[in-house]
């Protein structure tokens, strides 16, 4: 068994979660995703943010710490910071995973790292589930044409990766570090040269994705020039040892970007936030042209009462009965992805709940 799920999901072991939305109650989501801005310090090639703007307002501090206590109250169990944003943008990132954590709810972060001050590591991975590094290159050229990064950003993302490895042996914290690498096929020479780069900065794990993209395939992706690099990928997981896990999210780089559910029963269990405050069901329906599956915005009404909202549950609805088409009207391939398929083979099956027959794995409430 992989040390960590990186392709799947982890529902099966929330089975009350589960049980209580096949009675019909109103759940509280086990994961977060948001972000604490929409401002990012780098333009990526391949950035589906560009497809997600709406109407912002200034996630301050009071209203992220407002946020973080309605969530503990509620029964959320875990916050990521990965989002539409780049949270190491906003001054309130290091106090707000360090509340987070004081509130009882598993705390994690993505980042691209070229913000990240190393001299707060120290402070918040202990309180972190896991840390994640965006890098789609193990090349300072590469780097920068795919990320649309600062000059000298992919030395100091890498000074940061080590420093980050360093203090987790040193103080022995049990903190994953990780890379990802958002793949597009013209990516392909930066495959194994990125496996080699994770192993030999000691990282817990290297993950290698697909590229999401939106219905009206805004962005270009072409899903079955994927199949060719099935070789390149198999032998970048083949540099896995102990320490460093190497995984290719084969269920999705292979899927065609092809779903087999049409109703989407997932954000109830894992909802998304825009760094501008908006809450909506996922990442795909951020953006203004998608209003009406917007259900509030943390900035002007607590995230307590929008979860209790007659709107909240009445787009939670709608996305899951047959006026709503996940095939055709929205994005491929989105963070539900995995929990959407489960969900509909279980009400398909007839509701029959499957208890998983191994322990419980790595980042339990990020599901």
């Amino acid at each position: 068994m992989n040390k960590i799920i990186l392709d799947g999901h982890k529902l099966g072991w929330h089975r009350e979660r589960v049980e209580a939305w096949q009675r019909g109650e109103r759940i509280a989501p086990i994961t977060i995703d948001c972000a604490l801005t929409r401002a990012c310090s780098y333009r990526c090639s391949y950035c589906y943010g560009q497809l997600q703007e709406n109407d912002s307002k200034p996630i301050t501090r009071d209203v992220i710490f407002r946020f973080l206590d309605d969530t503990a109250e509620i029964g959320v169990k875990g916050i990521s910071f990965v989002s539409d944003g780049e949270s190491t943008c906003s001054p309130h990132l290091y106090d707000a995973i360090l509340k987070g954590k004081a509130n009882g709810l598993d705390m994690a972060l993505g980042t691209n790292g070229y913000l990240l001050d190393d001299d707060r590591l120290p402070e918040i991975l202990p309180a972190l589930t896991y840390l994640r590094f965006n890098i789609s290159a193990a090349e300072p050229l590469r780097y920068a044409a795919i990320h649309g990064s600062p000059a000298g950003a992919f030395e100091k993302v890498i000074s940061t990766i080590r420093r980050s490895v360093a203090l987790k042996r040193e103080l022995n914290m049990p903190v994953t570090l990780g890379l990802q690498m958002v793949l597009l096929p013209e990516f392909s020479d930066q495959i194994l040269p990125l496996a080699r780069l994770g192993k030999e900065l000691g990282v817990d794990y290297v993950v290698i994705k697909h590229c999401s993209d939106d219905e009206n395939s805004s962005i270009g992706i072409d899903y079955e020039k994927y199949h060719a690099l099935e070789p390149l990928l198999k032998e970048a997981e083949e540099f896995s040892d102990e320490v460093c896990q190497i995984s290719v999210k084969w269920s999705k780089i292979l899927s065609g970007g092809n779903r087999k559910y049409s109703r989407c029963y997932a954000p109830p269990f894992i909802i998304q936030l825009s760094g501008s405050g908006l809450v909506a069901p996922c990442g795909m329906f951020f953006n203004t042209s998608y209003k009406k599956y917007h259900i509030g915005n943390i900035a002007e009404t607590s995230f307590k009462d929008i979860w209790q909202s007659e709107r909240y549950w009445e787009v939670m609805n709608l996305i899951a009965s047959d006026c709503f088409d996940a095939k055709t009207m929205c994005g491929s391939l989105c963070l539900q992805h995995k929990v959407n398929e489960y969900l509909w083979d279980l009400r398909q099956d007839g509701g029959e709940l499957s208890v998983p027959l191994r322990l419980p794995p790595a980042h339990l409430n990020f599901i």
